[in-house]
C-alpha cells in the first residue's frame, strides 16, 4: 500500500520525493537476506577479479623469467665446450701437446657440440650434390659447369641448420649453370 496520500504525515516525501511502500515483514526479511547474498556476491566478484589480476601479473613475470632464463641448459652446456676449448688452446700455447693429439682433441669437442645440439634438434641442411631450393640454400655463387645439372649445389660455402625442421640459417653454396646461359 503506497502511504503519499497526506504529504504532511510523511516527512520523506517532502525531502527526497520517494514514495513509502509498506509489505509483509517475511517480504522485507527476504529481501534484506537477498541484498545480504548480492553483497556477499559483489564482495565474491571482486575478490575474484582481484585474484584474477594477480594472476595475470603472475603469469606475465614468470613468462618473462622464463625467457630470459629458457637458453640457460643450452648456455651450461656451450660453457662445458668453452672450456674444454680453452684447455686445448692452452695446451696448444704452451706447446705440451703434437699436432696430431690437438687435431684429435679438437674433433673430439666438436663430436661434443654436434651431439649437444642434435640433442635440441638441431641439424644440419644437406646441400652438395642436391638441387637448389631458395627455402634451404641461399646461391653466392654461380659456375659453369655442362657436367651437372643447372641448379646443381657443386660446393658448401657455409653450412646451413634446422631446428626441429624449422630452417634457422640457410646453406650459403656455390651452383651450377650451364655454359650457354649467359645469366
Amino acid at each position: 500500500m503506497l502511504n503519499n496520500e497526506n504529504p504532511k504525515n510523511n516527512a520523506n516525501h517532502q525531502v527526497n520525493n520517494s514514495k513509502m511502500v509498506t509489505i509483509k515483514e517475511s517480504e522485507y526479511l527476504k529481501l534484506k537476506e537477498d541484498e545480504k547474498k548480492a553483497n556477499e556476491c559483489w564482495d565474491k566478484m571482486l575478490r575474484m577479479q582481484a585474484d584474477l589480476e594477480n594472476n595475470r601479473k603472475r603469469m606475465e613475470k614468470d613468462k618473462q623469467d622464463f625467457v630470459k632464463f629458457a637458453n640457460e641448459g643450452i648456455i651450461v652446456e656451450l660453457l662445458n665446450i668453452l672450456d674444454d676449448l680453452e684447455r686445448a688452446v692452452s695446451l696448444a700455447e704452451s706447446k705440451q701437446e703434437d699436432l696430431p693429439v690437438f687435431l684429435k682433441g679438437v674433433e673430439m669437442i666438436l663430436a661434443h657440440l654436434y651431439d649437444m645440439l642434435k640433442e635440441y634438434g638441431v641439424k644440419p641442411i644437406e646441400a652438395e650434390g642436391k638441387i637448389f631450393d631458395p627455402n634451404f640454400h641461399e646461391a653466392l655463387m654461380q659456375v659453369d659447369d655442362d657436367a651437372k645439372p643447372e641448379h646443381t649445389i657443386v660446393e658448401e660455402l657455409q653450412k646451413g641448420y634446422l631446428m626441429n625442421d624449422r630452417v634457422i640459417r640457410t646453406t650459403k653454396v656455390k651452383v651450377s649453370k650451364k655454359l650457354g646461359d649467359k645469366k
